[in-house]
């Protein structure tokens, strides 16, 4: 049985069960914790140090285009490396403690060097160590809770993630409304501060390290075999087609966002941040009940299906957006945002698991899919770019719903569903009902 399985299914009445299950619990409630006050933290300045540079340090876009872009690139080429490094190491949780104490300090010495070169260093160095934060997060979960009510937890990663995201956003509003855009300094370091605590709370003995890189029991007994070699990345054929599939989605949806941003502010400079902060948290609060959804039910109803539902939803945005210029309807639409990311953050780490299975590659594969991912992401903003330059703003959106539309059917044709749903998948035993009512 699985680790998760064995807190779930012992004798309540055997103390090592009693305490293997206060253990769980205790674990359960760290996770929690983590998710939400890592939140900010993963993101780290995120779109704040355009706002900051140009606002207090009087940067031209140029130069704030060229800094962010060296940090991003940084973060592309150590993604795959981060997933092999949370593959090997039995230090998952100093890695994630570690790489918090990195973005913080990177971004909180910030404002003490403003120049060129040291902004850009220090985001490259933060870019790089907030690429850990997915793939750990994942296999602690993974080996905390077992195979089996994965999916589960990670719905309530996600949900916790996304309310985190939302506080954030609503306190960064506040504070920079008082302070200064100089504010999300000093949230990001108390975010990071109870961010280390959630992590180290974590019980280093709940979990499984053989576990949590995806090498699993078979007939009873765990699997000691030796991990897969890296070729699987490449020879893993529903592996590439998801990857294929996650990179057309972010190529669609990382612009639309900033597209609409820029239409507001088109129409009201003075109210344009306001609106988009309004964006911002009104689709984290929508995502939380879809990364509920996905945990509750994508088990039963079949990992694919919320992967499709996922890339259905922006051809269907990126059309409602040619149809009204209004503020209200806007905002509205990005409502739908909530809608589609929320489903991909919770299923995407449980299609990766379900793919890698017993291979032992479960992180560095997560790694290497993300990379695909922030591959999309960037060209995203250029091709949109491109079309609004050439044909507007109405063309871009359909032609980024278009590419989202293709990225449906290479996952219709191509991709096989990697969780076949059964009665036993939708069982809730005492495990799976611990994950979703504590």
């Amino acid at each position: 049985m699985a680790q998760g399985q064995d807190l779930g299914h012992e004798d309540p009445g055997h103390p090592d069960s009693c305490q293997a299950g206060a253990r769980l619990r205790r674990a359960n409630r760290a996770l929690d914790a983590t998710n939400f006050f890592l939140a900010d933290v993963r993101q780290g300045l995120g779109p704040y140090l355009a706002i900051y540079l140009l606002t207090e340090q009087k940067w031209d876009e140029a130069r704030i285009g060229l800094v962010m872009s060296v940090a991003t690139i940084a973060g592309i080429i150590a993604q795959t490396p981060a997933g092999a490094l949370v593959d090997a190491s039995r230090a998952k949780r100093l890695i994630m403690a570690g790489a918090a104490l990195i973005v913080t300090v990177a971004s909180v010495l910030l404002p003490l060097f403003p120049t060129f070169w040291p902004v850009a260093i220090s985001q490259s160095i933060a870019n790089a160590a907030e690429v850990t934060f997915p793939p750990a997060l994942a296999a602690v979960s993974l080996g905390i809770v077992g195979q089996s009510v994965f999916t589960a937890r990670i719905g309530r990663n996600e949900t916790f993630n996304h309310a985190g995201n939302a506080a954030a956003a609503g306190l960064a509003g506040a504070l920079g409304y008082v302070l200064g855009p100089q504010a999300v300094f000093y949230l990001l370091a108390g975010m990071a501060i109870a961010s280390l605590v959630s992590v180290l709370t974590i019980p280093g003995a709940a979990i499984d390290h053989d576990l949590a890189r995806g090498l699993y029991e078979r007939d009873g007994e765990k699997a000691r075999a030796q991990p897969s070699g890296l070729s699987i990345l490449f020879t893993c054929r529903p592996l590439l087609i998801f990857a294929a599939c996650v990179m057309l989605f972010h190529l669609s949806n990382a612009a639309m966002l900033p597209l609409v941003g820029q239409k507001l502010a088109l129409q009201d400079k003075n109210l344009g941040t306001s609106l988009m902060s309004a964006c911002i948290v009104a689709a984290q609060v929508v995502m939380v009940p879809m990364a509920m959804l996905v945990g509750a039910r994508a088990d039963r109803w079949g990992h694919k299906r919320f992967f499709l539902a996922a890339l259905l939803i922006l051809p269907i945005r990126g059309a409602l957006y040619t149809l009204s210029d209004n503020k209200a309807w806007l905002v509205g639409v990005q409502l739908l945002d909530g809608i589609g990311a929320g489903i991909f953050g919770a299923i995407f780490p449980v299609i990766v698991a379900d793919l890698m299975r017993n291979t032992g590659r479960f992180n560095v594969a997560q790694g290497a899919v993300i990379t695909a991912q922030s591959i999309g992401a960037a060209l995203s903003t250029t091709l949109a770019g491109f079309v609004v330059v050439k044909a507007g703003y109405s063309a871009a959106f359909l032609v980024l719903g278009a590419v989202a539309a293709i990225g449906f059917a290479v996952c219709w044709f191509a991709l096989p569903e990697t969780h076949a749903p059964s009665s036993r998948s939708g069982e809730t035993g005492p495990s799976a009902s611990a994950i979703a009512a504590e």
